[in-house]
């Protein structure tokens, strides 16, 4: 079963959707009630980190969703945002986030440092995979997927990159730390790619 949390941001409905094509179990969750008993969770999330910190604190699930991911290791795919949540702060905001990778989040921009790139970086762009199979099974070639953001999270490990992406120099398209995963891409809106990579997290 999928639990997909709604604290109000993301792309929730069309998540849920995908995964009913794939007959897979989801299910939206909107209380601390109903996280408390999931299995697997998808972490959605758009707009600014501040924001998405503030509007998850007041959803009454934070600290249920700390239980579930940390202490009990349910597998989490954090999108767009959400995967920013997950680090440990942002350029982009003042508030802390999430804590569960080694991680901070910086606005993107050009290899030499001087932000020459047009942001936000919106549109379909190529990713590569840096390992096989898992979350990035059956997309090691060829894979694109749309992103929208102004800024990455910036692991402090290198083997907590899953795989990569270019916009004005490389950064983390997603990322892994034991059972936590994250994507800046939105599968959601990335066609046959999206799909095959929300399947391959239910079957993780």
């Amino acid at each position: 079963m999928i639990s997909i949390v709604n604290y109000g941001l993301g792309n929730i409905q069309a998540i849920a959707n995908i995964y009913r094509q794939l007959n897979v179990p989801v299910r939206i969750v909107t209380t601390a009630e109903e996280l408390a008993v999931a299995e697997r969770l998808i972490l959605p999330g758009v707009g600014s980190f501040d924001w998405a910190m503030t509007k998850l604190a007041e959803s009454g699930m934070r600290s249920v969703l700390d239980e579930v991911v940390v202490s009990r290791g349910r597998k989490v795919l954090g999108i767009c945002v959400g995967m920013q949540m997950m680090a440990a702060s942002s350029e982009e905001g003042a508030l802390k986030g999430l804590g569960w990778i080694d991680a901070d989040v910086r606005k993107l921009c050009g290899t030499d440092g001087s932000g020459e790139v047009q942001l936000p970086h919106m549109g379909w762009n190529d990713v590569v995979p840096r390992s096989t199979g898992g979350l990035f099974a059956s997309l090691e070639e060829g894979s694109r997927f749309y992103f929208l953001h102004s800024y990455a999270v910036r692991p402090f490990r290198d083997e907590d990159v899953l795989a990569v992406a270019e916009y004005g120099g490389d950064f983390a398209a997603s990322v892994r730390a034991n059972n936590i995963y994250g994507v800046q891409f939105h599968p959601e809106k990335s066609h046959q790619w999206g799909i095959q990579l929300l399947k391959n997290f239910a079957e993780l």
